[in-house]
């Protein structure tokens, strides 16, 4: 991120006067069944409609090879999502999980099974979380091309929290599998 929040700016609740400290969020978002972009734009119009979640970009959409995928899984498309936000971690975990279920993700045994929709925290802030619900920073996303890649196109100057300049991660990964999809977008309304 180009830079870190600032934690003395902070939003007040008109209601109860409650001061909150805004922070950056990276939402990394995947599909590879179903109606793919559908399901992408339906979760970027959900992130968008999320009270005190304001975002302030959406990357260009990849098509990528699927990475540590079982045997005949088809090709994912990816995007980022950068936003702003008041709501706690755990909060902004929540509403991924239950936009995931609103595109019937399935939870499978088999571990990076073919999904309807991934919505991943990335970066929320300078928050960071190592419960089972929970890891902040994503503990594999400085790895994955399908990420770093849509990310670096919105902001090359952001950094990933203790590991640095994500144009110094994207430059080591390998990024063979990872396609930009110039005739499709997402929208924010």
């Amino acid at each position: 991120m180009t830079e870190t929040p600032n934690p003395n700016i902070v939003d007040a609740d008109s209601l109860t006067g409650e001061m909150h400290p805004i922070r950056r969020v990276v939402v990394a978002l995947g599909s590879n069944l179903g109606e793919r972009l559908s399901s992408l734009q339906g979760a970027v119009d959900a992130l968008a409609d999320t009270p005190d979640f304001f975002v302030t970009s959406v990357s260009g959409i990849y098509e990528t090879d699927p990475v540590d995928a079982p045997e005949g899984s088809g090709p994912y498309l990816n995007a980022v999502v950068l936003a702003d936000t008041t709501l706690p971690a755990a909060r902004l975990m929540e509403r991924a999980l239950a936009i995931e279920d609103a595109y019937d993700r399935e939870r499978s045994e088999v571990r990076n099974a073919p999904r309807t929709l991934d919505v991943d925290l990335i970066v929320v802030g300078d928050r960071r979380s190592n419960e089972d619900f929970l890891r902040l920073p994503h503990p594999r996303a400085h790895e994955r091309a399908f990420v770093l890649q849509p990310w670096y196109d919105l902001e090359p100057d952001a950094v990933f929290p203790e590991l640095g300049p994500i144009a110094d991660l994207l430059a080591a990964v390998d990024s063979s599998g990872v396609r930009k999809r110039e005739d499709l977008s997402l929208e924010v309304e």
